[in-house]
Order: structure tokens, then sequence, then C-alpha cells
């Protein structure tokens, strides 16, 4: 176990460097002014940062994606597609409720939703989706369909939105879809996924396994963009209090511990759902619920050292690089977006998750380093784009509409898993190191060049989900063609074969 820690403390210093260069490379040239105290503290919750995702990632290997692989299995072996997906349902509320992510999101926004309006239903939303998505994995329906289908119907609910005058909500919206997807639900999703779709069976298993991210992350913003619809409320001005610098050692202690609490809170939820299916149906025996039982508390720790790093080192830091960036030079806020991007992506602990689970079903037909070069130009692009945004002030919906458009078109033209996995990536990009560090320095921006926060801010975590379903898919493409040119030449050699080789090959 300790050999182990040490690899994933290791690959969480890779994800967390980059990131920690660009600060200081950005302090040193004078482009942002950091105090002693605050570039100590940076520091401090750099290295807490990399202790957090080392034990999370182990976490997830030891507890989340057993449990999910185990909950997928135990009950699709059942044959009862009632109690499937009802337990789907309430897993699919229980993983978000549990999510660290929207906890982080909730707050920020707390002065425009009611923190526990804004969970609920979200939660509801995703539990929802992933009831489809149960359905989608077990009568084996074709993933780009569905997509299609539900992202036209939020277009629709995004026209009412717009026609009732409250395009400003589209940004807080998508950004909801976005950050359900965070590091407890990635690997439990995934997993669950997996477990049914190889209890089930068939030629295309591996395939089938993917998009219950893709589908879950659709829910939420639906959920949001109704009550957008529905509410016949102002929507109040978002405070600057979340990103106020506070070093105190008292104040730091007392986020520590309520991020504590809230993550006990949270995990508790899904680990006592796990055993009460386990009591009942899965029946797994003592050693195995033990290793669950440490893996979950690795998660715990992992967790909570993480969300408060960010929180209490990351979240106001990204407020003032903003701010100062964009007050300094707007194009050079945008080059270091683009940057910026490149890096954060390494930083998100179900990236990693993602991308091993990838290479490992796909058996190496889409490594990891494609993975991850494919989601670091993505998000990085969607940075600088959403930077632009900000700067120049026009609609969020003049990028997402032609970008949903054009990765639901090429999902027509690529391999069907390829498409599955883009839409699973776009919600795994945009984690709790995008709602805590990217959003606040989204927002820093915002507030630097004088746009609106709750219009302009807002939507950065919802292109940065969006990019990556492009740029995935694009890998699709390249398959297409090293598969082609492959048989070419096969078939080149065995027209220029003579007899015997035409013999022996045959």
């Amino acid at each position: 176990m300790v050999k182990r820690l040490l690899v994933k403390l290791k690959e969480a210093s890779f994800s967390i460097l980059p990131v920690v260069f660009i600060v200081l490379v950005l302090s040193i040239c004078g482009l942002i002014k950091l105090e002693v105290k605050e570039m100590l503290h940076f520091i401090l919750a750099s290295l807490l940062l990399i202790v957090g995702i080392g034990l999370f990632n182990l976490g997830a290997d030891s507890a989340m994606t057993p449990m999910g692989e185990n909950v997928g299995q135990g009950l699709t072996k059942g044959k009862k597609l009632s109690l499937l997906l009802i337990v789907s349902f309430l897993l699919g509320v229980a993983i978000t409720i549990a999510e660290p992510d929207l906890s982080v999101l909730s707050k920020q926004v707390s002065s425009i939703v009611n923190p526990v309006l804004l969970i609920v239903l979200v939660s509801v939303g995703v539990g929802m989706f992933l009831l489809i998505a149960i359905l989608k994995v077990v009568f084996k329906i074709n993933i780009t369909l569905l997509l299609f289908y539900f992202y036209l119907v939020l277009f629709a609910f995004i026209t009412i939105l717009v026609v009732k005058g409250k395009s400003s909500m589209i940004g807080l919206s998508f950004d909801s879809g976005g950050v359900t997807t965070g590091p407890i639900t990635v690997p439990f999703l995934m997993a669950l996924g997996v477990g049914i779709a190889h209890t089930i069976g068939g030629k295309h298993a591996s395939e089938n396994s993917f998009g219950l991210i893709a589908l879950c992350s659709i829910g939420p913003i639906i959920a949001l963009v109704i009550l957008g619809v529905a509410s016949d409320g102002t929507l109040n001005e978002i405070t600057m209090s979340s990103y106020e610098y506070n070093l105190s050692f008292l104040a730091i202690l007392k986020k520590f511990i309520l991020t504590a609490k809230n993550v006990f809170i949270s995990l508790s939820i899904l680990v006592v759902l796990f055993f009460i299916l386990n009591f009942f149906f899965l029946k797994n025996n003592k050693r195995k619920l033990i290793q669950i039982g440490i893996g979950v508390i690795y998660t715990f720790i992992g967790l909570v050292i993480f969300l408060s790093a960010v929180e209490v080192g990351f979240m106001p830091l990204g407020y003032k690089i903003g701010t100062q960036l964009a007050t300094k030079s707007k194009t050079i806020a945008i080059i270091v977006s683009f940057i910026m991007g490149l890096a954060v992506v390494l930083a998100e602990p179900a990236v990693h998750v993602l991308n091993k689970q990838v290479e490992e079903i796909t058996s190496g037909m889409i490594t990891k380093k494609e993975m991850t070069i494919a989601l670091s130009i993505g998000v990085g692009i969607s940075l600088g784009l959403s930077i632009l945004k900000i700067i120049y002030d026009f609609s969020i919906l003049y990028y997402l509409i032609p970008g949903y458009l054009l990765s639901l078109g090429l999902s027509f033209f690529v391999p069907r898993i390829y498409t599955a996995i883009a839409f699973d990536s776009g919600g795994v990009a945009s984690g709790p190191l995008t709602s805590s560090f990217i959003l606040p320095y989204a927002i820093g921006t915002c507030v630097a060049v004088g746009g609106d926060v709750l219009s302009d801010g807002f939507g950065i975590v919802a292109m940065v989900a969006m990019t990556p379903l492009i740029t995935i898919q694009i890998l699709g493409f390249k398959s297409i063609t090293v598969r082609s040119v492959k048989e070419k030449i096969a078939m080149k050699k065995f027209i220029n074969a003579d007899d015997d080789q035409i013999i022996n090959f045959m």
C-alpha cells in the first residue's frame, strides 16, 4: 500500500507542478504581485494538493471503482430491471450530493441561488439521467442518438430562457452540469457502467460502458434552465467575499473543519447506501468490505486535504490573478489563460481516473498520453476563448451552439466509442480545480473589465466541458486514418505476395 501511495504522490506531483510553475513565472515576470505571505501560502497549499490528490486516487482505486463495479454487476445479475433503475436513481442523487465540486460552486453562487435548492435540483437531474443512462447500457441504445435528442431538448429550453430575457442564467446552468461530474462521481459512475455492460456482455461491451457521465452532465443543465424559465423573481448580484484572502490560522482551521464535516456527510450517504445494497443483494465477503472501507478512509482524507487547500489557497489566488492580469493587459490575460488551461486539466483528480480506465478498457487503442494531450489542448482553447468572451462582452451562446453542433455532428462520423469517451471527458475535465481556481480567475477578469459577473463571469466551466468533446473525437478520425493505412499496406503486401506466402497468410 505504501508503494502504491508513493506512485500516486509522484503522479500528483507531475499534475500540480505545472500550475505552480506558471504562477511563479507570472510573479517573477512582474505580471502579478503576490505578497510573500501569499506566495508561501500558495506553495503550502500546492504541497497539500499533491498529498490530497495522491490519497484520493489511491482511495478511488481501492473503494470508489470497486464499489461501482460491484453494484453494477450485482444488480444486473439479479435480472430485475425495476430494482436496477430505482437503485440507479437513488445512487445518482446520493453521489451528486456527495460531490465536492457542487458544494464549491453552490458556495460561490449562494447570493444568486439558494445552495440547498441548487444541490437538490442538480441531484435530481443527475438521478433522472443516470436512470436513462442505465437503460442505454441495458438495451444497448446508440449514445449518439440519445445525446442528439437531449441536447435538442436542452437548447429548446434555452430558447425559451432567452425569449423571457433570462439569458444570464445560461452560463450558471451549463457550469452546474460541468461540476457535477467530479472526483467522487467519475470513478463510481464509470465503474458502474463497466460492471453493468460486462455483465450483460455482447460484442461491444467495452464501448457500451461509456456514456454515463455524458448523459448525467445534461440533467443538471436542464434542471437549472427549467428553474430559470419557471422563476418569476430577479437574480441577486454575486458577492466577492468568497475570494478574499484570510490567512489567519483560526480562519483556515474553521474552513478545514467545515470541509471535513461536509465531506464526511457526503461520503456517508454513498457508503451507507452501498452497505445497504450489500446486505440485501451484493453479499460481499468480509475481506472485500474491509478493503473498500480502507479505500473510503483514503478517499475521505484525500478529499478533505484537497478541498481545504483549494478553497484556502487557490480560490483567492485565481481571483487575484484574473483581476491583475486583465488590468495590466487584456492580450496577456488571454494568452496566459490558454497556457493555464493546458496545465490545470493535469491537476484534476478525476482526469487520471478516466485516462487510466480508457486505456484499460480499450486495451491500449486509446492511450493515456493521447487522452492527456487532447484534453489539455481542449481545455487550453476553452480558457482562452472564455476570457476573450469576457473581455469583449458577448453571449456564451456564440460558443456553445456551434460547439455542440460540431461535436454532435462529429459523432456521426467517428467510431462510437470515441463519441462516448469524448462526452464523458467533457464532464471529467471540469473538476474541483476548474470550479475553485479557473472560475474565480474568470470572475476576477470580469470584475477588472467591468463586466456583469452573472452573465459574463460564469460559463467558463461549460467551455471546459465542451471543447474536449471536439478534440477527443478528432482522435477518432486519427484512428480511422491509421486503420485505413494499415489495411492498405496489408492488402498491398497480400497482392504482391507469391503463392506460398498467400497460402501461409490464409
